[in-house]
């Protein structure tokens, strides 16, 4: 009887009700993933207590190791002596991490999933012992993973040329929406208006505050497209605050219309379906993404877009959104006055979303991880 092959999986960021990005992507995929290959062992690699509800299959062994890696200090500590003490005892088939980082202290052969090289291209967004922990390890995770999946081409395109991998050793993984992103009744829209927006309709942007997020720009494009039109339209901004906030905090108190402009800070999912699937129009004018998930999960609701013209939003929105340059307010401003004055261009945009959206399932997503990783599995 031959041995049943085993894979070893970070899964650090499955934290209860704290799923974002990488979360989303892990818990989605590997939920799939574990359920669909019962004839494989999955040892869950934690950094804390975990919930049972991450635990997705009897096939699925939890292992916590410590410490919890918070901190670049503690992230090698994590990966480089704990995890990979455990990998070298262990002796699993595949490790795959799906955070992007990387153990250099075993053999064991490793899927990186390396969702973005954000740090690359905006240095100074992050703190100096994160940047100088990415600078020196990510290019080596890279080197030495067996294969990378990313989730758009545009990220491939930047881990080809940042890090020199070679083109064949990187996957395109897609990202998906999760099921409670779906159109809602009229009698939906109404309710959550009520409860968030005094009744008025509004824009939305779901994503953490982050100078990366862009989200000083759209305060200014939307306090421009008030000030030339004088809507009753509110700006809903869902997500929490993440790193260096205080120039949005500013920004925000000088507004003549600061008072239309609603911080929820993090809600939870069901939630945040309806107030996606309630909105106008969604505006997410980021400066960088390696795929951006709120695009798709407003292309899931029928709800039009406004997106930026740059890294891999193009991609992800195809021709089902008005892209814009997200350094330019009055861009921003403009598209958002197209959206308010024109409704057939609302109503062609939901149309062709209901077409780009088809690319995109955490089913596709967790399918396509899979086969990378059956590419290491098999030597292939």
């Amino acid at each position: 009887m031959s041995k049943r092959k085993a894979i070893a999986v970070n899964t650090r960021f499955l934290i209860k009700n704290k799923l974002e990005g990488i979360g989303l992507f892990t818990y989605e995929s590997l939920k799939r993933i574990t359920q669909a290959h019962p004839e494989i062992d999955f040892h869950f690699l934690f950094d804390r207590n975990f919930d049972s509800e991450f635990i997705f299959s009897e096939n699925v062994k939890p292992v916590v190791l410590f410490p919890q890696a918070r901190h670049p200090f503690l992230w090698y500590w994590w990966f480089e002596i704990s995890v990979a003490r455990w990998l070298n005892k262990n002796k699993p088939d595949l490790f795959l991490s799906t955070d992007g980082y990387g153990c250099l202290q075993t053999e064991i052969s490793q899927v990186l999933v390396m969702h973005d090289l954000a740090f690359e291209h905006f240095p100074n967004q992050v703190s100096f012992l994160a940047r100088y922990y990415y600078k020196y390890f990510m290019p080596r995770f890279a080197e030495k993973a067996k294969r990378i999946a990313t989730v758009s081409e545009f990220s491939k395109q930047d881990i080809m040329s940042q890090y020199r991998v070679p083109m064949n050793k990187i996957d395109v993984v897609y990202n998906g929406a999760k099921e409670v992103y779906q159109s809602v009744a009229e009698d939906v829209k109404k309710r959550v208006r009520e409860k968030y927006s005094e009744s008025k309709n509004y824009f939305v942007y779901v994503g953490s505050i982050h100078p990366r997020k862009n989200v000083k720009n759209l305060l200014l494009a939307f306090e421009k497209f008030k000030t030339e039109t004088n809507s009753d339209y509110q700006l809903l901004i869902v997500g929490r605050k993440a790193w260096d906030f205080a120039e949005v905090e500013e920004a925000h108190q000088q507004m003549k219309f600061k008072n239309e402009v609603k911080f929820l800070g993090h809600v939870s999912p069901n939630e945040l379906g309806e107030i996606v699937a309630s909105a106008f129009a969604m505006i997410y004018v980021s400066l960088f993404e390696g795929f951006g998930i709120p695009i798709v999960e407003a292309m899931s609701c029928h709800v039009p877009i406004i997106t930026s013209n740059v890294t891999s939003m193009p991609e992800v929105a195809g021709d089902a959104a008005l892209l814009v340059n997200p350094n330019s307010i009055e861009e921003i401003s403009r598209a958002i006055r197209k959206f308010f004055d024109d409704s057939s261009l609302r109503n062609s945009l939901i149309e062709k979303e209901k077409i780009q959206i088809k690319k995109f399932s955490w089913d596709l997503t967790a399918e396509k991880l899979w086969k990378c990783c059956e590419k290491v599995l098999n030597n292939t």
